[in-house]
């Protein structure tokens, strides 16, 4: 399986490691390469290991997920994390998308949907539930970019907006008749001129501010 997307999973339940692994290694094109029982193994596992994909549970004895992310973005590691949690408030979702993950699902989420989940993560989109995206946008806490959209062009506005579609770099380069380095070079431009970390942060700052749906 060479071309598999191979995913870590980190949840210091046994038994949901387990049933998760015996789902995802019945797909044709999806590897477990390894487990973890809390952050800290996740973290020196993913260094390991290298996954394209880490299934991270948020809440964990010692160093739980959302720490465990912010390691993994400081040190540089390029794993797509995707949240999988029973945890649903507000103050558990936020500071896991903002310390870096890539998507955040519910631990009920259809087992077809979950594979579906770690593809589209695995290239490139952001994954919101849309419970999870009305949380995030309820916040009355102002938000990193706010009131600064005058200064993107109408490039970049267009650019952004496809990032809010859950467009990859791939995707926005076809739809606007651009080479992908130019997407790139287009998606850096918006972080800097909002102050954003990530395309999950520009995402919803797209929804807030009207510049998609």
């Amino acid at each position: 399986m060479a071309d598999a997307v191979k995913v870590l999973l980190v949840d210091d339940h046994q038994v949901v490691r387990r049933g998760l692994r015996t789902f995802l290694e019945v797909q044709d094109d999806i590897e477990v390469v390894g487990e973890a029982a809390d952050g800290d193994e996740g973290v020196a596992r993913t260094e390991e290991l290298r996954p394209d994909v880490v299934l991270m549970d948020v809440r964990m004895p010692g160093t739980d997920g959302v720490e465990a992310l912010r390691r993994l973005r400081a040190a540089g590691n390029p794993a797509r994390v995707l949240i999988v949690t029973s945890f649903t408030e507000q103050r558990t979702v936020v500071p896991a998308l903002r310390a870096g993950a890539a998507g955040y699902v519910y631990k009920d989420v259809d087992p077809d949907a979950l594979a579906a989940a770690i593809r589209s993560v695995h290239a490139g989109h952001v994954l919101l539930q849309p419970e999870v995206a009305d949380a995030l946008l309820s916040q009355e806490v102002p938000q990193p970019g706010q009131g600064r959209g005058g200064s993107l062009t109408d490039r970049e506005r267009e650019v952004l907006g496809l990032i809010a579609d859950g467009r990859s770099n791939r995707e926005i380069a076809r739809a606007l008749v651009l080479s992908e380095k130019t997407v790139k070079t287009h998606v850096s431009n918006i972080l800097m001129k909002l102050d954003l970390a990530d395309r999950t942060q520009a995402a919803l700052w797209a929804v807030r501010h009207g510049v998609a749906d």
